[in-house]
């Protein structure tokens, strides 16, 4: 099952850059630009900034280079990203998805 699951997020394009991703390096990198927005917990104190902790890492890699590449529109994010390497994408991805958030239902 786990093969198959692999193979449609390859035919997808979901799973791209992601697979071998080294979050200690997003981490670094995340440092740097992403956690003005995002912050470093990945839980945004800018009310105009998804907060990104715990999201899924194909779909945080398949953002990142949609922005990079112009196909999703936001002014700060295309900017940034433009910048981004496939790694460094993968890694911000690994990072951010590999934060642990709880749920509490209200």
């Amino acid at each position: 099952m786990r093969a198959l699951t692999i193979g449609i997020l390859l035919a997808s394009g979901l799973a791209g850059p992601a697979l071998a991703a080294d979050a200690k390096a997003g981490r670094q990198k995340v440092a740097g630009v992403c956690q003005a927005c995002h912050g470093m917990d990945g839980l945004s104190k800018n009310p105009e900034a998804p907060n990104l902790a715990g999201q899924i890492e194909p779909y945080l890699a398949k953002a990142l280079t949609e922005y990079r590449g112009g196909e999703r529109k936001n002014e700060s994010m295309n900017i940034v990203a433009k910048e981004l390497t496939d790694a460094d994408i993968a890694n911000i991805a690994a990072y951010y998805a590999g934060i642990q958030i709880e749920v509490i239902p209200p």
